[in-house]
């Protein structure tokens, strides 16, 4: 995937991790963007080391990898803003 690819991907992964797991973390739009990317890099990873393959591009597999990546690394966000 290009880097434009993994932009419109950590959006759209930003945003539905944000909307599964509401709060009060502020950050805006560059910091949903930053979260969705970097949660596709870890839901990827964590999905190739258990046996069910990365974030490849825009299907389904991807997308549900990069949201649970997503909403780990907002969970382990909102446990160390505290």
């Amino acid at each position: 995937m290009g880097w434009l690819s993994w932009i419109l991907l950590g959006l759209v992964v930003g945003v539905l991790a944000k909307w599964i797991m509401p709060g009060k973390d502020g950050g805006g739009l560059i910091m949903t963007i930053v979260l969705g990317i970097a949660g596709a890099f870890v839901g990827g990873y964590l999905g190739q080391l258990a046996g069910f393959g990365g974030v490849s591009g825009f299907n389904v597999g991807s997308l549900v990898l990069a949201v649970l990546g997503a909403l780990l690394l907002l969970f382990l966000y909102s446990k160390l803003k505290r």
